[in-house]
């Protein structure tokens, strides 16, 4: 089978024509060329305004646009652009099918780059398809201007909203998910994390939007939970069990912490060393040596010690399934702690009283949604993060999330390539 023959199964344009191809020498590496030629009597449009033109004229030398790779070798397509005389534009130079702009890469080209870039890194694909870098970064930009312009965001009834940090000197950007079990997401990013970040995604959606969404998973960041508020007060807004849990493990952590300090300066040093995961972790989850460890410290009486008690006896919270009893139950724990002499615990106590019907609003939920699934997909973007070290550009940061996590729409193809 010949190579134009395939090229005509997988990429045949209206009005052009395959006429032959040879290898020829391109910057120092061998290449296949694909020369291409306009069908007779067939008429150029003007690049700008789509318009059917006259001929104006035909500059001397083709135009090569980068394709796919075969075989190791380079591919380009060969052209002559012929330019038009557009009533409406003046002289430009014609549109072709198989690409846009003045980059010289194919649109088939981009997506097979921008596909791969979202398993490899930018630099490691570029590497593998004898390109650079400066051609993978506009790829990826050019599928994901077209995914966000043809995304559908409509009947999106969960969300999910929480902030990341991005760079040095604590910046941190706002991250809000879809958390339908259909159809997990990215749907925005906005850069720090405050108010008027986040009123910048509920304008973007509208009011209408807006309205369909029943659910709301987000932490305790005051400039969030003023907007939910605002602009979803018909949502359930849930602070479900990641947040808390986070929470009292980081109060059980700084009690321990302050204490290793003069237990060492009392001789009593090997206590608390290697403590920090028993102390922490789920006793189901505790491997052997560290089930060794939390019976050597519970034989002490420590506020450390306290602590991871007052910690433990809080998980049953979790199991009740009435708000009502899980209501009473987070009531009678709180009296108990707040006559602990435990500062940590105490603080806990006091930001818990703070927003106790959003706690409620998980178990009305159902226990359906949780922000837990909103850090895995932070997690993610700390991997894309990595990935995009040295980027120093936001708008390159955002383009890498969207295009990883966007789960957004790509151009129509006749040809997948993988």
């Amino acid at each position: 089978m010949r190579i134009k023959t395939l090229l005509n199964d997988g990429q045949k344009f209206k009005s052009f024509v395959y006429q032959k191809e040879y290898t020829e020498m391109v910057n120092g590496k061998m290449a296949l060329i694909i020369e291409i030629a306009e069908r007779k009597n067939s008429r150029p449009i003007c690049s700008c305004c789509g318009r059917v033109c006259g001929q104006y004229d035909r500059p001397s030398k083709p135009r090569d646009d980068q394709f796919v790779p075969l075989w190791g070798y380079r591919v380009y397509f060969r052209y002559c652009r012929r330019r038009v005389s557009c009533p409406n534009c003046g002289v430009k130079v014609e549109q072709v099918p198989w690409t846009k702009g003045k980059q010289k890469l194919t649109d088939a080209f981009k997506l097979h780059l921008a596909q791969w870039a979202r398993r490899l890194s930018w630099k490691e694909v570029a590497e593998s398809f004898q390109t650079s870098w400066d051609h993978v970064y506009p790829s990826v930009k050019f599928v994901v201007t077209f995914g966000m312009a043809n995304r559908e965001l409509d009947n999106i009834e969960a969300i999910g909203v929480d902030e990341v940090q991005y760079g040095k000197e604590h910046q941190y950007i706002t991250l809000v998910y879809q958390l339908d079990n259909e159809n997990k997401q990215l749907l925005y990013v906005g850069r720090s994390r405050k108010a008027k970040t986040l009123l910048r995604f509920f304008h973007d959606r509208g009011k209408e939007r807006c309205s369909v969404i029943k659910f709301v998973c987000s932490g305790m960041w005051k400039a969030y939970l003023k907007v939910i508020k605002k602009k979803l007060p018909h949502a359930l807004h849930i602070l479900d069990r990641f947040h808390i849990v986070a929470m009292l493990n980081k109060a059980v952590d700084e009690i321990r912490r302050s204490k290793v300090k003069p237990l060492k300066s009392e001789g009593y040093d090997e206590i608390l060393k290697h403590t920090k995961y028993c102390l922490l972790k789920k006793e189901e989850n505790l491997t052997h040596k560290q089930t060794m460890k939390l019976d050597d410290v519970l034989q002490y009486d420590l506020k450390s010690v306290r602590d991871y008690l007052y910690k433990e006896s809080f998980q049953a919270f979790w199991k009740y399934k009435s708000p009502y009893w899980a209501s009473w139950f987070l009531q009678q724990w709180c009296g108990k702690a707040m006559r602990s002499q435990l500062e940590s615990i105490k603080k806990f106590v006091k930001t818990v009283r703070n927003h106790p019907s959003l706690m409620m609003n998980w178990f009305k939920a159902k226990k359906q949604y949780s922000s837990g699934t909103v850090e895995g997909m932070n997690r993610k973007v700390n991997l894309v993060t990595r990935k995009a070290y040295g980027f120093r550009p936001y708008e390159t940061f955002e383009i890498a999330l969207f295009h990883t996590m966007g789960k957004l729409p790509e151009p129509e193809s006749t040809h997948r390539f993988f």
